[in-house]
């Protein structure tokens, strides 16, 4: 009697992940994409410092701040424009390929899910502003070029 109880909650757990096993093969995709994407990026190809930038170059970029409205308006990168982080997937359609997508938030976590996000969807010109806004602004901002 306990063996037959024992083998239907074995198989009741079994029959229990079945949808979890096809939910992880449907993701697969997603797997590879990434795999594929940490095998082929070079670790310093998508982040550029601010003293890589002169000032009079922010406008070669699409400069895209992720924080939050509130914070932009408070300050921000002049020229810079705001699509709050968790927007920036729905609204990609919306941004250009044929120009470099310079992104940040604060200190870059937010932002490196952006810029990863975008890669991996085929923007090829997408830089992550290291540090974020933060370090952007203790390095000088737009002067941190000429420091």
């Amino acid at each position: 009697m306990r063996v037959t109880s024992l083998m239907r909650a074995l198989l009741l757990a079994a029959a229990a992940s079945l949808p979890l096993i096809g939910w992880a093969q449907a993701d697969k995709p997603t797997v590879n994409a990434i795999e594929g994407y940490f095998d082929f990026v070079d670790a310093n190809a998508g982040t550029i410092l601010p003293e890589q930038i002169p000032g009079e170059d922010y406008e070669k970029f699409l400069v895209l701040d992720v924080r939050d409205a509130g914070q932009f308006a408070k300050e921000h990168v002049p020229g810079a424009v705001n699509i709050e982080w968790r927007q920036v997937f729905a609204r990609r359609a919306s941004l250009p390929r044929d120009k470099t997508i310079l992104v940040y938030c604060n200190t870059s976590s937010f932002a490196a899910q952006v810029a990863m996000a975008l890669r991996l969807d085929g923007f090829e010109n997408v830089r992550l502003l290291y540090g974020g806004f933060n370090e952007w602004k203790a390095r000088g901002g737009l002067e941190a070029h000429a420091r």
